[in-house]
């Protein structure tokens, strides 16, 4: 589905979906097209309720403070901005534009993953 997504934004719109760019662009004051931003975002927030209501074992409960969840959020919106895009933006449409950046990009958000999941699993 969001392949599906990602591409009629990209057939309608000429637009990446890229969430932290749609994000972002909707913080700015100067963004003029400000309509689909908040469908899409919308979209996401209204998918991840409908399936807490649906499956909510498939979305599974927050299991760490809030502050932890808070800070992890904050250093993904930071990586997303030093990496030039977000994991969705590279892996799903830059992957499939065959983007080099997003070549690059990829890998490494994996690599940095594994290495995370590893760290913080030998601290357990």
């Amino acid at each position: 589905m969001i392949g599906a997504a990602s591409a009629l934004l990209l057939v309608t719109h000429g637009r990446i979906a890229g969430i932290s760019s749609i994000v972002g662009s909707l913080l700015k004051s100067d963004t003029h097209d400000r309509g689909w931003r908040h469908a899409f975002i919308g979209g996401l927030v209204a998918a991840g309720v409908l399936g807490n209501m649906l499956a909510p074992a498939a979305i599974g409960a927050v299991t760490q403070p809030i502050v932890v969840v808070a800070t992890a959020g904050l250093l993904v919106g930071i990586g997303t901005s030093v990496g030039s895009g977000c994991t969705s933006g590279h892996g799903v449409c830059g992957l499939s534009r065959l983007s080099p950046r997003s070549l690059v990009a990829v890998p490494t958000f994996m690599l940095a993953g594994a290495i995370t999941v590893w760290i913080a699993g030998a601290f357990r």
